[in-house]
């Protein structure tokens, strides 16, 4: 069924407004509940609807969300199947896609970014607690309010529990998950990872918002998998030409993109509390001013 013919349709409760996004696997619109008032439903595509791995993978998408209630997580109010459609009813969340607003706004000031990552760490970390690994960590997947500097982690679609067994695995082994940009070394064999999967993810993204570039420069993804397996990131004092960032702040970066798990952070909560600090100026002796020195802001 084309997206546009499940406009004015009502699902489970949920009478849909407007289309508002697309997604790998399905299509987003605005809605509203009786109860929940204005909602985001999730429909996972009509062609994917007969794929059981798919759907299984839709359905614990929904049921992850609910085992986790975080005050920055999308909060899940309800998913099901009604008739032939599967669906996933989620809070709706003013802001825009912290990927589309870092592109629109150019590097963010080191105190933003922080805000950012403090923010989202929280959340995965609530999410880790319940052994759930996120995998695909990106802007993309979260929000963010420039207005109330509120940011949100928007969903689980690939997110796996720590303690799964194997055979209920939803990935073949030998074949990584997760967005190649932002992806963990160690996720590209395949095989299970651990937080500190999430922690790499995380540092990137932190490198990302304060450079408006990525840690390695490969053009095609053939490159960027070489790369990734072999070479070292591009420090983050190198990242863009003319800009320099106080050594706490470089090294908390690059020990959460460290190769080496013995040496990258072991947990989300390690990650946040060594770079928000250096990126709020306490890693630098707290000197009033040296953030606003690099970017002028």
């Amino acid at each position: 069924m084309p997206k546009d013919e499940l406009i004015g349709q009502t699902i489970a409760g949920y009478h849909l407004l407007q289309h508002v996004g697309e997604g790998g696997t399905a299509t987003v619109y605005k809605a509203e509940h009786p109860k929940h008032g204005i909602a985001a439903v999730k429909v996972l595509r009509m062609r994917l609807a007969q794929d059981p791995v798919a759907v299984k993978r839709f359905l614990r998408e929904a049921e992850y969300g609910t085992r986790v209630a975080h005050p920055n997580i999308v909060q899940t109010y309800d998913f099901g199947q009604t008739d032939t459609l599967y669906y996933l009813a989620l809070e709706w969340v003013d802001g825009e896609v912290l990927e589309k607003f870092a592109i629109k706004a150019g590097p963010l000031a080191p105190p933003l970014v922080a805000t950012i990552v403090e923010q989202i760490g929280a959340a995965l970390s609530a999410a880790h607690a319940k052994g759930i690994i996120h995998r695909d960590l990106k802007p993309a997947n979260m929000m963010f309010n420039p207005a109330t500097q509120h940011a949100k982690l928007l969903d689980f679609g690939i997110a796996r529990d720590a303690d799964l067994k194997p055979e209920e695995r939803l990935t073949r082994a030998g074949f990584f998950v997760g967005t190649l940009q932002y992806v963990s070394p160690e996720a590209l064999s395949g095989e299970l990872v651990s937080e500190q999967a999430d922690v790499y993810s995380m540092a990137t993204i932190t490198y990302y918002l304060l450079t408006n570039s990525l840690p390695y420069t490969g053009r095609s993804p053939r490159e960027l998998f070489q790369q990734l397996l072999s070479q070292a990131p591009v420090p983050l004092n190198q990242a863009v030409k003319g800009v320099t960032f106080p050594e706490a702040i470089e090294q908390a970066v690059m020990t959460g993109l460290e190769r080496d798990l013995s040496k990258r952070y072991k947990t989300m909560d390690e990650f946040t509390a060594r770079v928000c600090p250096a990126l709020r100026g306490s890693g630098d002796g707290g000197k009033p001013g040296f953030l606003r020195s690099i970017f002028g802001r």
